[in-house]
């Protein structure tokens, strides 16, 4: 029920998804990317699976710092389960030097089954902003530590529990009023960001999903997530070993 809810709510707004991003968060999103690809600080060659991979915005990033550090060879596989996010993600890297080498690929798949993918395959696994999404976070977790290599790391960027309550208030005016007027005024659809803002509710707390990424295997360093902006999101990591 909610897999396809979601596939129909993302078919809805993938045309409209990277400008109600910055909309949204005025434009924060990229600093939480830009900062999030720098944690991860990949090694050369570095082969990622980033899942829920929507528009490219991690991929490009990924790439985009390996570049950076003189590292041609790493490669991204891209997964989502919605087909018209995938396809804005391939009309992006369709012009770009990333696909002419071969090195970014697609698949369209559902994040709780990669049975596409063979175990021990990945150095990094990324999920932004679509963990949230899953019928069973717990088996999307699971997944990602069967198919990354032993000391392959999983790193998952989600809206997450505002502790401070005064702050708390304003974030919920912002995410219940503002964000779908916002939908309704730029992608014309008021009820797919109506949906998008309920499932951030609904998830886990940053210290509760922690604990789920540590019960499917991870190992964690500290508390195992990094707060941004007062907690509106959490970077989640964990590395198998």
């Amino acid at each position: 029920m909610k897999e396809s809810l979601v596939r129909n709510v993302f078919s809805n707004v993938a045309s409209s998804y990277d400008i109600m991003n910055d909309a949204m968060s005025m434009g924060v999103h990229r600093l939480w990317k830009d900062h999030f690809i720098r944690k991860m600080n990949p090694t050369p060659g570095a082969k990622l699976l980033d899942v829920a991979g929507g528009t490219g915005d991690i991929t490009q990033r990924f790439l985009e710092f390996q570049d950076q550090q003189g590292d041609s060879a790493s490669s991204v596989h891209m997964v989502d389960i919605n087909p018209e996010m995938l396809q804005e993600g391939e009309r992006r890297f369709a012009p770009s030097r990333w696909q002419a080498d071969g090195r970014i690929s697609f698949t369209v798949g559902n994040a709780e089954n990669l049975e596409f993918i063979p175990d021990n395959s990945f150095d990094v696994y990324t999920i932004a902003f679509g963990i949230r999404n899953c019928t069973h976070p717990e088996k999307v977790v699971r997944e990602a530590y069967r198919v990354l290599k032993p000391g392959g790391r999983f790193m998952c960027l989600e809206f997450s529990r505002v502790e401070n309550p005064l702050l708390a208030a304003v974030y919920d005016m912002h995410s219940f009023y503002v964000i779908p007027k916002m939908g309704e005024l730029i992608a014309n659809d008021r009820a797919s960001y109506e949906y998008l803002v309920e499932s951030i509710r609904k998830f886990p707390p940053q210290n509760e999903f922690a604990q789920i990424i540590r019960d499917q295997g991870f190992t964690t360093i500290g508390k195992g997530y990094e707060n941004l902006t007062f907690g509106t999101v959490a970077i989640h990591s964990g590395y198998k070993f």
